[in-house]
């Protein structure tokens, strides 16, 4: 997989949208704690794609993006139960679940392309 910074990776990309995306949605929340931690979540997935790349090693990158997979999972559980207290609708929560889904799954195939063939 060749790229020249983490700004070209398309798993970083989503992540920003994402990121950002929750920031909106969470606008009027007034649950701070939980408006805190969910968009911390959400920030960190891209942050940690982000830090690996630069880290130097495949090694490095790999693991961040381990990290980053992790937050992905925390913010999945955190929108369902935003949902379940009616700080989210069906449909943003829906939104939401599928394209953190999705950054998983392009997480584990870049992780899976980065680890030595044996």
């Amino acid at each position: 997989m060749a790229y020249n910074s983490f700004e070209d990776l398309e798993v970083w990309q989503k992540a920003c949208r994402l990121a950002v995306r929750l920031y909106v949605v969470l606008r009027e929340c007034k649950d701070y704690g939980l408006k805190n931690q969910m968009t911390k979540a959400g920030v960190s997935v891209a942050f940690n794609i982000a830090e690996g790349t630069e880290r130097g090693s495949t090694a490095e990158f790999i693991r961040f993006l381990h990290i980053a997979k992790g937050s992905s999972a925390e913010l999945r559980t955190q929108i369902y139960i935003a949902r379940r207290i009616e700080i989210l609708s069906n449909q943003v929560e829906t939104e939401l679940i599928f394209e953190l889904k999705s950054i998983s799954s392009m997480l584990h195939a870049l992780i899976k392309s980065l680890k030595p063939k044996t």
